[in-house]
């Protein structure tokens, strides 16, 4: 059997596995420690040149403080990583993954919104002043994230900041997993078959902690 053909038959494991997967990766992050597994997966390079079967997908922020193979303890082929400012979800995060999920079958997919995060505090700085010299390019994040948080924003106005952003990454979190689980036939399918989940997390920068958001 050829290497490409073994990771055609490859088991997947089930969503809920692959969910416990990540989180124990994440814990062993949190805890400063890191498995055999991950730090030689560079190993496996010309193995995985054969064909990949990415576990889960993950839909994280841009922040180049938040890289999801090094917070999950992941290595070479294990994780599909879709990244954008945000996050957010648009036709091309869905079609990646619906890419990942009907080519490999990737049983799970995981939104990470993440603290401090500048898109979420980009987007709350222009529902309350707007500002008419902000790059175009920039605004079309801002859209993407508004509907999730715009009225939450003019609600707690008043509120810290800090806090304000707080909510508002689980916010958008929250929708970003909507959106995949309702903007998609296939992915639809797909959790109605009990072969994928969606999940939302939230990463903390200070401490390393990975939260489940529901």
């Amino acid at each position: 059997m050829t290497t490409s053909q073994m990771y055609a038959v490859r088991p997947q494991p089930t969503p809920d596995e692959a969910l416990q997967r990540l989180m124990a990766g994440s814990a062993r992050f949190e805890s400063n420690v890191r498995s055999i597994d991950s730090l030689v997966s560079h190993l496996r390079r010309a193995e995985l040149a054969a064909g990949q079967r990415p576990y889960a997908v993950i839909v994280g922020c841009s922040d180049s403080r938040a890289p999801a193979e090094i917070i999950f303890d992941q290595g070479l082929g294990d994780l599909f990583v879709i990244r954008v400012a945000g996050p957010i979800i648009g036709p091309s995060q869905i079609g990646s993954v619906e890419f990942a999920c009907a080519k490999f079958g990737t049983p799970l997919v995981l939104v990470m919104g993440h603290s401090h995060c500048g898109a979420i505090q980009a987007t709350i700085g222009e529902i309350l002043e707007p500002d008419a010299e902000n790059s175009q390019h920039i605004l079309t994040i801002v859209d993407r994230i508004r509907p999730a948080i715009g009225g939450l924003v003019l609600q707690h106005r008043h509120d810290p900041r800090s806090d304000l952003v707080n909510v508002a990454v689980k916010a958008n979190v929250r929708a970003c997993v909507a959106q995949l689980r309702s903007g998609s036939k296939l992915i639809d399918s797909m959790i109605t078959e009990g072969k994928l989940k969606v999940v939302g997390t939230e990463y903390h920068l200070e401490t390393g902690r990975m939260e489940l958001v529901t």
